[in-house]
């Protein structure tokens, strides 16, 4: 499993970003795909994940309202749609995956299994 995250970059507050994040070698539609940030000195942070439908999403509270994930499964694609940037969104975005074996708290990057190699985020003001 490869993930290949993009579209990251600097910008300014209250402007808009787009990632993806595109898998291979796997049966992509099989995962739940997430997101995840890390600031400089602090810990990896949830941000939104999504079933493998695209129907089921959940959204980091901090982010809720400003933030959406979607699928492609055509295209073996996630995307984050980011708006209404801030500086304290400034930080690494990861995509991840994982096939849900059961009710399991997806909030917590520990039980995700495959992980990118990360997108710089910085928000300016």
């Amino acid at each position: 499993v490869v993930l290949v995250e993009a579209g990251g970059g600097s910008v300014q507050v209250g402007d808009s970003l787009r990632l993806s994040c595109e898998g291979s070698g796997m049966e992509f539609s099989y995962y739940k795909m997430g997101w995840f940030r890390q600031a400089p000195e602090k810990g990896r942070e949830f941000v939104a994940h999504i079933n493998w439908s695209g129907v089921l999403t959940s959204i980091a509270d901090s982010v809720k309202g400003r933030f959406t994930i979607s699928r492609d499964n055509a295209n073996n694609k996630a995307y984050l749609q980011m708006s209404d940037l801030r500086p304290e969104d400034t930080g690494t975005y990861y995509c991840a995956a994982t096939i849900p074996t059961s009710d399991q708290p997806f909030d917590e990057a520990r039980v995700w299994d495959h992980w990118g190699q990360g997108t710089q985020v910085t928000v300016s003001t």
